[in-house]
């Protein structure tokens, strides 16, 4: 295993969530927490270590930076509703997001180097910044350089079906034309991420 891979595994199972296949099939072996007393009941966490852990844990399933997740924290604090769900709901417009959801890579690592290097077009045009939002209507698709990759061919052929959630049903999916359609905004309870949002508003509302 290498160092990358090693790392991302030890913090899914330090936050109790995979965040790569290869994360998944360890944690399906080592359903605790790494190190030495991983196996041990540890004593009760304070409520700030769980609110913390748990913002953690949205921050590692998108991949941002701390910065990020506190701009879009305001954002959906600004915005009608309840704000935990409006804080998913606008990091799943994420293009990175979207082209893992799409089934086009097979972790969120993968989905943002197949943006930054520049193999992925947003309505024809090509978008390397993966924290580009997308918006209702748009386009996704590969450019048609990059299409026939080994990397895309297995996208193509749905070999990372078997390690991703089903497509949600705000994506309109053709995989055999490596592209995806944002039909509607994303609904919180649709959106496959593991979080108790509450908490994570607790975290920033108590900073």
């Amino acid at each position: 295993m290498s160092n990358t891979s090693r790392s991302k595994t030890r913090l899914s199972r330090a936050l109790g969530v995979a965040l790569t296949p290869k994360a998944a099939r360890y944690m399906e072996k080592r359903p605790y927490a790494p190190g030495e007393h991983g196996r041990t009941k540890r004593k009760a966490d304070s409520d700030y270590s769980v609110r913390l852990k748990e913002k953690q844990r949205l921050r590692a399933q998108y991949g941002i930076r701390e910065k990020q997740l506190k701009i879009a924290f305001e954002e959906a604090r600004r915005r009608q509703g309840l704000t935990g769900e409006n804080l998913v709901e606008i990091l799943e417009t994420r293009l990175d997001a979207l082209v893992l959801r799409a089934g086009l890579a097979r972790s969120t690592a993968q989905a943002r180097q197949m943006v930054v290097h520049r193999h992925i077009l947003v309505d024809g045009q090509l978008v390397d910044r993966p924290s580009f939002r997308v918006k209702e209507g748009q386009l996704i698709h590969v450019k048609p350089r990059s299409e026939g990759s080994d990397l895309f061919q297995v996208a193509a052929a749905g070999g990372h079906a078997e390690v991703l959630p089903k497509v949600p049903g705000y994506l309109e999916v053709e995989l055999d034309k490596l592209q995806a359609r944002l039909v509607r905004a994303p609904k919180r309870a649709e959106i496959p991420v593991t979080c108790e949002v509450q908490l994570v508003v607790e975290y920033y509302a108590a900073r």
